[in-house]
């Protein structure tokens, strides 16, 4: 299995336009948007591993992951 990049930054808010928790993964000048469905008034712990999956699917690693309210 390929190495996991490390991404400089992770960022969840909710997206009011789909009703939907945006995950942005960052990593240099690359920009990845994923959405995914999960309560609007999801609990940080929620989030966190939503985000962390979704970016591991992407072949990142997140060190930290920032919510956004």
């Amino acid at each position: 299995m390929p190495e996991m990049m490390v991404a400089d930054r992770v960022d969840v808010s909710w997206d009011p336009e789909k009703s939907k928790w945006l995950v942005r993964i960052t990593s240099g000048e690359e920009v990845i948007r994923r959405h995914f469905g999960a309560a609007k008034n999801a609990d940080e712990q929620t989030l966190r591993s939503a985000a962390l999956q979704t970016a591991r699917d992407e072949g990142y690693d997140a060190l930290a992951v920032n919510i956004q309210r």
